[in-house]
């Protein structure tokens, strides 16, 4: 029986880890490129991106009404106007500095280089997952909100909310869990087919308001008995407008999609520029003619919790003016594109997780596969839908929230990468547009400061696990590549034995280097005659956690150098030191000397922020963990 539960518990990890991609620079990062039979026109990665941007008709007209009342058109042509003079012009930028995908996290990374960069992305990060967590959630509420509405659903499933929306939740995990492909062409028929039938739904609606002008009166009526003036009904869509910021969604998917379009780079930029504008034009008319028919023509009552227009106004009009056959029929294309809207989501938060955790060394070993991955967001998902009670509207803040904090994040990056960059004329309207989504954002974590507590809540989740896993991973080898240039190479080669003293470069003269050498032979008993080397390692940036090692070969002062940066530099010299093993066949020795006394705490701090800390200890663990056999292993002289 023992013996069976070990196979299954090995099959189910297997089966959990399928796929597991190592860390590798090399192919993935920063300049990952998709293959390019995986690479679509940039009409129809923009259908990857629609199912979450146009998905947002399914509720966006409910939540307006509710938030602005008669206010509704009006507000909504604000937020149209932001739309394509704030967000639009902003991610164009962002495609223009951020081809391969990586959005706007990666250019505020590389203007805040260092610990503030990385810690600022986590922090986003954090945004991130409200974002798309809330879009999995929210969509399934919404479909579900479909589901249960329609006529010919049983009565009887009127309180089921909670359950079909998990139960949508799950089937979406069980995709990715299967395996998940052909992602672009279901959503080209998606998002063709919903477009279609929403044409149909608001064509309708309108000449219905054409047949009927005391509609339109009634709406004026009501506009101005309820506010004073042009002004007035301006200053309070203002104010509501922040409530509106679902209809901006999508975006930020727009570029990390990026490296599905074909083509070369400059294409690329091109072709995601055309995706986010024509994106962005379709949804501002389909916003501006679906908040004007739905304000008009549905009641008030029917957009509060339990109307029949909570949450799916557009299918109360197919309902109500196309029957309950094609209602039926635009309550299914809307129930689709809602649930694979989670599917966008969960896609982008699989593709978040291993281009900037693993980068860091600031996530487990298992997250760079995604079946673990999809678990563990399928439960906050869970988690979320209970806590909310899968209702749509009072998820809305959370939403908001995170796109919000998204775009003002993309909206400061380009600010600053204009203003860096010496184009003032450039920088000072999109310092504007900063300005405006900074107080959009603040208005709305104002009005609801539940979206901002569960972004806090994913902030300190994302920082802390990111850094206990740094910590757990800092004696990994953390080096990608090792390469010698020919000085260092015939230095190595004319060594009879390789016996390398550390040394900590401070002013680099000649009396630095005769103290450290009477140092070897006080300590060691190591004369210069037997072919030292010295070995000199700098830490340029301690919050990197991988990269490539580059040993260059210098004489200075007589004495021969061999000279490297890395991010830590007791992983250097114990990775160096297992390739010289590698490459000369022989065993080198590495010779130290104790560091003055201090707390242990203290020199571990700086191993992990700065990258140095107590070295000839962490550099023989290193090598302990790298390589368990003893005799094989380089050794380490502390004197």
């Amino acid at each position: 029986m023992t013996g069976l539960a070990g196979e299954t518990e090995s099959g189910l990890r297997a089966w959990l880890l399928k796929g597991l991609q190592r860390s590798d620079p090399a192919t993935s990062g920063p300049h990952h490129e998709e293959p390019a039979d995986h690479q679509h026109r940039w009409w129809q990665v923009m259908c990857l991106t629609g199912v979450d941007y146009f998905s947002t008709l399914g509720y966006q007209p409910g939540i307006a009404a509710l938030a602005a009342g008669s206010l509704s058109p009006i507000a909504t042509l604000l937020l149209v106007a932001l739309t394509l003079f704030g967000a639009l012009p902003t991610y164009r930028a962002v495609a223009g500095e951020s081809p391969h995908g990586l959005g706007s996290l990666s250019m505020l990374e590389r203007l805040l280089p260092g610990w503030r960069g990385k810690l600022l992305v986590l922090f986003l990060l954090g945004f991130v997952a409200t974002a798309f967590i809330v879009t999995i959630t929210l969509s399934a509420a919404d479909a579900t909100a479909h589901i249960l509405h329609n006529p010919f659903v049983p009565d009887v499933f009127a309180g089921w909310q909670v359950p079909v929306t998990l139960a949508l939740i799950a089937a979406l995990g069980g995709v990715f869990l299967a395996g998940f492909s052909e992602a672009i062409s279901i959503a080209v028929v998606l998002v063709g087919v919903y477009l279609v039938l929403n044409v149909v739904v608001l064509v309708t609606a309108v000449r219905h308001v054409l047949a009927e002008p005391a509609l339109v009166a009634d709406w004026q009526t009501a506009l101005t008995s309820q506010h004073s003036s042009p002004i007035a009904m301006i200053a309070v869509s203002l104010y509501v407008m922040p409530k509106l910021a679902l209809g901006l969604s999508g975006f930020e998917t727009g570029v990390a999609v990026m490296p599905l379009v074909k083509g070369d780079l400059t294409q690329r930029i091109r072709g995601a520029r055309r995706l986010l504008t024509t994106a962005a034009l379709i949804m501002s008319a389909f916003l501006v003619v679906s908040s004007f028919a739905t304000t008009v023509l549905i009641p008030a009552a029917e957009f509060a919790e339990g109307g029949s227009a909570n949450g799916r106004a557009l299918a109360y009009l197919a309902h109500e003016h196309l029957g309950a056959w094609f209602g039926t029929a635009y309550d299914l294309s809307t129930i689709a594109i809602l649930w694979f809207a989670g599917a966008s989501a969960l896609a982008g938060l699989l593709n978040i997780v291993p281009r900037y955790l693993p980068r860091y060394g600031m996530a487990p070993d298992w997250s760079r596969a995604v079946r673990p991955m999809v678990l563990v967001f399928t439960a906050i998902s869970f988690l979320i839908t209970v806590v909310f009670g899968a209702d749509v509207e009072s998820q809305g803040g959370a939403y908001a929230t995170g796109v919000l904090a998204l775009i003002l994040s993309a909206a400061v990056a380009v600010t600053l990468s204009a203003w860096t960059s010496g184009r003032v004329r450039v920088a000072l309207p999109f310092a504007i547009i900063t300005l405006i989504f900074a107080y959009a954002t603040v208005a709305n974590i104002t009005e609801r400061p539940d979206g901002l507590v569960i972004a806090l809540l994913f902030v300190v989740a994302i920082v802390i696990t990111s850094l206990v896993s740094r910590a757990t991973r800092s004696t990994e080898l953390r080096v990608t590549r090792i390469t010698l240039d020919d000085l260092a190479r015939r230095y190595v080669n004319e060594a009879s034995e390789l016996r390398l003293i550390a040394n900590e470069p401070h002013a680099r003269d000649c009396k630095e280097y005769v103290d450290k050498a009477r140092e070897a032979w006080e300590l060691h008993r190591l004369r210069t005659s037997e072919g030292l080397l010295f070995l000199e390692v700098s830490v340029p940036d301690a919050s990197e956690f991988a990269g490539e090692l580059r040993v260059v070969g210098e004489e200075r002062h007589g004495f021969r150098i061999l000279r490297m940066e890395s991010p830590t530099i007791a992983n250097a010299i114990a990775a160096l030191l297992l390739y010289l093993r590698d490459e000369t066949t022989k065993t080198p020795h590495v010779y130290f000397h104790w560091a003055a006394e201090g707390n242990p705490i203290g020199a571990l701090l700086r191993y992990l922020v700065f990258g140095g800390g107590d070295i000839p200890p962490l550099t023989r663990e290193v090598l302990r963990q790298a390589e368990p056999e003893t005799a094989r292993r380089p050794v380490v002289h502390v004197g």
